[in-house]
């Protein structure tokens, strides 16, 4: 059964057994008659084919089960960890050392047979290109190992990743160990770790040292951090001078309790710009530095004679950093919803404009524009053509130069169903990024992106256009199934209107076929006297027999066809079948000798007598007809009890059929005689599949060897009918 069936499945229910329970059915004939129960032992049923079919079946319900669980946590609101499996999560970012954490979760998620996700939390700072590229490539490495990997956005590292532990039932967080020095430990604020600690509740956190080397230099991680934050430090300096110089101009007017005020405004309105809280703490400490050095008396000194003052400035500098640093982290959080409002919309604009499509090409056209637009790069799309690996480039409006490097990174990622040219390991020389178009486990093309000149594509962008990617594949995927539909639609009408046709045909020619027959069988009487008119009378009587079967045939095709032919099973001695089909088939097979050999202990049959007759008679007439006069055909019968089978073969010395045409043989209208119609065939497996058996072509080394088997079914299993 397909995996999609199975997850779009409302409810699944698991029948557990032992394979020892299971195996001991088996021999007790509870599944199988004792015959067929031996042989499945030995094969099939192995204690090992069921053990691992058990545990599959575990697994897929165990899978259900922990999305419905997912559901209703998600549905219920409730932040509490169900311990009902595991699941783990790792941190990734730009460090050199993700990497490591990476393999080293996926070790674990192994060996505990659990599921992983790789979260990157994006804090809206733009990272440097270096660090850019080393971030991707640690998340295509957890993607490439089997991870989950998601990009979301959040101010606080600690808080993203618990906030998504607790919406996605994680058992288990794994972070780095910060490098840090002793006394840097007893400075700096409160660490992830601890954050982690403190807010996890019942999940566990796991922390993985870095690999051994050099520890890490402070104070050039300082200097980097201050070095990309300049544009906050700048800033923050420059509006606290701003103030002091506003400051300066009104204390002549309003005493020194003005300046303090202005003082906070500037700090609360830097946190709109600003996003390094040392920066905010910069600001805050200048701030009241020169309030209490250029207006608080005695002025230009640091010294506070009035108790009041000083808990003025004290109580000033901790509103102003709090109020400031407040101000920032509401700035980043709007950013972030809009930014994940504007991702949304992007989104619902694209699905919509996509649904709307009313074809193949203007589907791609109308998503490469819709992709273009909302990247902001240049777009190709390409879809498989033909077999080989070929790939066709569609037309989308913009200018994409496709050379043989170009084709070879697409058609790679079309293979082997990952991205790959530009920023990533697999031929980054590429110009182009190149990611695979996923509906569920089928590849429906490639999406070919070219950034502008010295840009790159972030994590975030990287996931919103795998998500378009994916859109666009299950509308491929759509208007090939509608497709399909169309055809499968045109075939049924027409089928049905093929049945309409025979069947009216055929019911019409049956009673002038009857006049003909009556109307020959007295002239031949009549004509006793007259050999000639004798013989001419014959030939009409026998081409209207023949006729009346081809007429027959017609009939049979449509009952199978409508479903309306429904065997009457019942026990038979295909030797009595025999010699009805052998009596049947008398006139047309005066000049082909046939030999019977059916063993004397030949079992009966469940079949349906005038089914398994009509069969015979096809096959006989087919052999006379197809093989030269005065050939034999032997008919030849035994019993398979380790399979649970009865074979009858039909053996002529003719010309044979070629290879070739062998899997072709049992189609309608396929014949190599003039004036067939390639009927009797398709008629003969019918009717054995509507009686639970099946025909089938046997290799021998002259002539034709037809083989039909029914089920071999013992006398008191068989219930009645």
């Amino acid at each position: 059964m397909p995996d999609s069936v199975l997850a779009e499945a409302d409810c699944i229910q698991l029948v557990d057994i032992t394979p020892d329970q299971l195996r001991t059915r088996l021999r007790e004939g509870k599944v199988y008659s004792a015959p067929q129960a031996s042989a499945a032992l030995d094969h099939f049923f192995k204690e090992s084919n069921l053990t691992a079919l058990r545990e599959l079946a575990l697994r897929i319900v165990a899978e259900k089960v922990d999305h419905e669980l997912t559901e209703v946590r998600t549905i219920s609101g409730d932040r509490s960890i169900w311990r009902s499996g595991e699941r783990l999560m790792v941190a990734v970012g730009p460090s050199p050392f993700s990497a490591r954490l990476v393999r080293w979760t996926r070790r674990m998620a192994y060996a505990l047979n659990a599921p992983w996700i790789a979260l990157s939390v994006d804090t809206g700072v733009p990272l440097p290109p270096e660090q850019q590229q080393r971030l991707d490539a640690n998340l295509e490495l957890a993607r490439r190992l089997g991870a989950e990997v998601i990009v979301m956005p959040g101010s606080d590292l600690a808080e993203t990743l618990l906030r998504m532990a607790f919406l996605r039932n994680v058992s288990q967080i794994v972070v780095g160990k910060p490098q840090e020095s002793y006394l840097w430990g007893l400075v700096r604020p409160i660490s992830l770790v601890d954050k982690l600690v403190k807010g996890s509740d019942q999940i566990d956190i796991y922390v993985v040292p870095a690999a051994s080397g050099p520890g890490r230099n402070r104070w050039k991680s300082w200097h980097r951090k201050t070095e990309k934050d300049g544009r906050d430090y700048w800033l923050a300096a420059g509006v606290t001078a701003a103030v002091t110089g506003a400051g300066l101009l009104v204390s002549a007017f309003t005493g020194y309790f003005a300046p303090g005020f202005l003082y906070l405004a500037g700090v609360v309105g830097l946190g709109f710009f600003i996003r390094s809280r040392w920066a905010m703490l910069l600001a805050a400490a200048l701030s009241v530095l020169l309030w209490n050095l250029l207006f608080i008396p005695p002025v230009m000194t640091f010294k506070i004679e009035r108790l009041e003052d000083a808990l003025m400035c004290f109580f000033f500098f901790l509103v102003a950093l709090s109020t400031g640093r407040l101000t920032s982290r509401l700035r980043i959080r709007e950013r972030e919803e809009r930014e994940r409002e504007k991702k949304t919309n992007a989104l619902f604009l694209y699905s919509q404009a996509i649904g709307s499509a009313s074809d193949v090409p203007s589907l791609i056209s109308v998503a490469a524009g819709q992709i273009s637009q909302i990247m902001g790069v240049r777009l190709a799309v390409m879809t498989p053509e033909g077999g080989g690996g070929k790939l066709r480039l569609w037309e989308t409006g913009g200018e994409y130069a496709m050379d043989e490097k170009e084709w070879s990174v697409a058609v790679w990622c079309m293979e082997h169903r990952r991205p790959a040219g530009r920023f990533t390991d697999t031929i980054p020389v590429a110009e182009g990024f190149y990611l695979p178009m996923m509906s569920g486990e089928r590849c429906m093309g490639v999406l070919g992106v070219r950034p502008g000149e010295g840009e790159c594509l972030t994590a975030g962008q990287k996931d919103l256009l795998e998500s378009m990617g994916a859109q666009l594949a299950m509308a491929l995927e759509r208007e090939e199934l509608r497709a399909e539909r169309a055809r499968t639609r045109l075939m049924e009408e027409s089928e049905k209107l093929h049945r309409s046709l025979l069947d009216s045909v055929s019911h019409e020619f049956k009673t002038p076929l009857a006049v003909i027959e009556g109307g020959c069988e007295k002239l031949a009487g009549r004509a006793a006297s007259a050999p000639e008119e004798r013989e001419e009378y014959g030939e009409i009587l026998l081409a209207a027999r023949r006729l009346r079967r081809l007429v027959k045939n017609l009939l049979d095709v449509s009952r199978l066809e409508s479903g309306a032919l429904k065997p009457k099973l019942d026990w038979c001695d295909l030797g009595d079948v025999i010699e009805g089909a052998l009596a049947a088939t008398r006139e047309t097979r005066r000049n082909h000798p046939v030999s019977v050999s059916l063993p004397p202990d030949y079992p009966l049959v469940k079949a349906d007598f005038s089914l398994m007759e009509q069969v015979l008679v096809n096959l006989l007439l087919n052999a006379c007809v197809h093989t030269p006069e005065g050939t034999s055909v032997t008919l030849q019968g035994g019993a398979d009890p380790v399979r649970g089978q009865v074979w009858l073969d039909i053996h002529d010395m003719g010309p044979g059929i070629p290879p070739e045409r062998a899997e072709t043989i049992f189609e309608r209208f396929r014949t190599t005689r003039p004036g067939g119609l390639g009927l009797g065939l398709p008629i003969v497996r019918g009717f054995m599949e509507a009686q639970r058996g099946a025909v089938s072509l046997v290799p021998v080394s002259a002539g034709t060897c037809f083989r039909l088997v029914l089920p071999l079914v013992e006398h008191d299993s068989v219930p009645e009918e």
